[in-house]
């Protein structure tokens, strides 16, 4: 399991994501990068897609990346970590390269469920081994807060606004995870910025799973939800406490919720932090406001059926090969230049 100190003393040891950016203040895309790359043992590779990650992080001549990093197209970020996994292996059969790599994508909602969806799609049937990360704050934010599929019912963007003839995006959101578990990859999970512990041990198994792993994690955008940016963290937890945003995992097709809410807050709390649902309190709105509560509903149930189904599954054998262990030795303390990863104790590869 993570600890926060042994992944803020690696940050210093070997920083693989720099500050200096010009993410917005509460974004939460740099915490997410982070916690994942902290999460990683051993040299890594950035695949990033254009979004506001690229964007902030590599305005020229600088860069915050420290690790091999290269920028693709909003659509096919998935097809070039295709290419470079492929030739990695070509490399190394022919002994040119010997150490092991892991591959890493980071691409937005709209890279991922809409125009980058074909491109993931093919690189999970091939089976391609790479760790793919959306970091999904539910709209195009870096082109101007246009809605995505992952824009939840409701919703006020420049391309869905609220107003006499319309209260928002009418569609509910898009299930990404069901999609991408339908291809039936070794591991899939659903994640968010406010736990950084889930979200560090789910980044774990994704390292150990023996073909490509998928992560969605919800991310804050004050921008474009408009909400305060010092309240980040506390919006996307009520997104989960809620029960809107289910930290989940599918392991080898067996769903389980890796965190439940001790009880679930009316998802009205998490609607009024943010403007773009503001307009959904008005009068005349009470029917829409139900219907998102009962969306939220029926999920949260769904979710808890398939976690019972698979209840005996995870008690199994077969399941204890992805425990995550505990990543350091209690007596261990960070001595400057020293590489953290030396000391991580080793989880076997699930078979």
């Amino acid at each position: 399991m993570a600890n926060i100190k042994e992944m803020a003393a690696h940050s210093q040891i070997d920083p693989r994501f720099g500050s200096g950016h010009s993410l917005c203040r509460g974004c939460g895309i740099p915490s997410i990068v982070r916690t994942v790359l902290s999460s990683i043992p051993g040299p890594v590779a950035v695949i990033n897609a254009t979004s506001c990650l690229e964007v902030a992080t590599t305005r020229y001549p600088f860069t915050a990346w420290k690790i091999p990093w290269m920028h693709v197209a909003f659509e096919n970020s998935a097809a070039v970590a295709s290419g470079v996994e492929a030739a990695y292996h070509a490399l190394k059969a022919r002994g040119e390269l010997s150490e092991p790599m892991t591959l890493v994508v980071f691409a937005g909602d709209g890279g991922t469920y809409d125009i980058g969806l074909q491109a993931l799609s093919g690189a999970l049937e091939r089976g391609h081994r790479f760790i793919y990360v959306c970091y999904d704050n539910e709209a195009y934010m870096n082109t101007g807060i246009q809605r995505s599929s992952a824009t939840p019912f409701g919703a006020s963007t420049t391309t869905s606004p609220a107003g006499r003839a319309a209260m928002g995006k009418p569609e509910p959101r898009k299930n990404i995870v069901e999609i991408v578990a339908a291809h039936r990859i070794p591991y899939v999970a659903q994640a968010a910025m406010s736990h950084w512990q889930d979200l560090s041990n789910k980044v774990q198994r994704a390292y150990h799973a023996e073909g490509p792993a998928f992560l969605n994690v919800l991310s804050a955008c004050p921008p474009g939800w408009g909400h305060e940016p010092r309240d980040a963290v506390r919006v996307v937890r009520l997104a989960v406490d809620s029960g809107y945003w289910p930290l989940v995992e599918v392991i080898e097709g067996h769903w389980r919720l890796s965190y439940r809410p001790s009880e679930r807050v009316p998802v009205m709390q998490w609607l009024t932090l943010q403007g773009r649902f503001r307009h959904l309190f008005q009068p005349d709105q009470e029917e829409a406001l139900e219907k998102i509560q009962t969306i939220i509903d029926d999920e949260w149930e769904r979710m808890t059926q398939r976690d019972a189904q698979s209840a005996s599954w995870f008690a199994s054998e077969q399941a204890r090969r992805w425990e995550v262990l505990p990543t350091l030795p209690d007596s261990w303390e960070p001595r400057l230049g020293e590489p953290m990863w030396e000391h991580f104790r080793k989880t076997p590869n699930p078979a």
